[in-house]
């Protein structure tokens, strides 16, 4: 059997929360769980629109998570700076961080209108647009981080900001990518991570090795820190056959595995799957 929980590759859990998971508490208890299963994260996607279910915001559950526990990496994944503004994520951020004594992880996206997120309160649906957003929106967030001075006057953005103490814990940023849209992984080779997450599949090795190799053309150093995070059903407590094949994904470049529960699933399932700890796998 080989056991990749002491390997190098780390394993979260990744939800949404909303339908049965669309009470903050139960977020709360669900990360207090994985935790003490020996889970190394536990992240939230970010929505506002979940028709006839119960939702929550991630961020004010976050910092209730944050308080909560006391190794657990965590954070949103994703949420999208085009809909929430950069500075109100980098505020956000800054304050979970501290609040968890830097074990914050701010994973972002061009996020999706699926459901009305941006469309249903008039905010910009145009993908182009979204991301020049996106792009723009890191650089204020990265600056207000820094405590630098910063005069910005962009496309989308006009920021006016005076120097400011630092942020006290380095906060790392992930990129989701639905594609290999060469945009996309030159924006997550400038950052600290990526999440490829297609819509209808969850990654194979062969495209885990592939996502390595299109960061390395788009400039991602060698040997520099990266991660590359992976989405999916691998814990032997689900009740259907496992088909994914973590090592493979492992020895192709994955180094975190998020293992994916989903708002059709009953609550005492998920409980399950997260007490049950992370995958191992023969």
């Amino acid at each position: 059997m080989i056991d990749l929980t002491g390997s190098t590759v780390r394993h979260a859990v990744y939800l949404p929360p909303f339908g049965p998971f669309g009470e903050p508490g139960v977020l709360v208890d669900l990360a207090v769980r994985a935790e003490a299963a020996g889970w190394d994260g536990f992240f939230l996607w970010d929505h506002v629109v979940a028709d006839t279910m119960p939702i929550a915001d991630p961020w004010t559950t976050l910092g209730a998570i944050a308080h909560a526990t006391s190794r657990l990496l965590f954070g949103p994944m994703i949420t999208p700076p085009a809909r929430r503004r950069p500075w109100v994520v980098a505020r956000h951020a800054s304050t979970v961080s501290r609040l968890s004594g830097g074990r914050l992880i701010l994973g972002t996206g061009l996020g999706s209108d699926e459901s009305g997120d941006f469309s249903r309160f008039g905010e910009q649906t145009d993908l182009l647009t979204r991301s020049a957003m996106f792009d723009e929106g890191l650089d204020v967030i990265r600056a207000i981080w820094s405590g630098r001075r910063f005069d910005h006057d962009g496309a989308h953005y006009q920021v006016a900001l005076a120097e400011a103490p630092p942020e006290p814990f380095p906060i790392p940023i992930w990129v989701a990518s639905s594609t290999d849209n060469p945009r996309v992984v030159r924006r997550a080779a400038l950052c600290d991570g990526i999440f490829p997450n297609p819509e209808d599949h969850t990654p194979t090795a062969e495209e885990i090795a592939d996502t390595h190799r299109a960061l390395s053309l788009a400039g991602l150093e060698p040997g520099r820190p990266f991660d590359v995070a992976v989405a999916g059903n691998a814990s032997l407590a689900w009740e259907e056959p496992i088909k994914v094949d973590l090592p493979a994904l492992g020895q192709a470049g994955m180094t975190w595995w998020m293992e994916s529960l989903m708002s059709h699933d009953p609550l005492e399932l998920s409980q399950k799957i997260v007490d049950a700890g992370p995958p191992r796998w023969s």
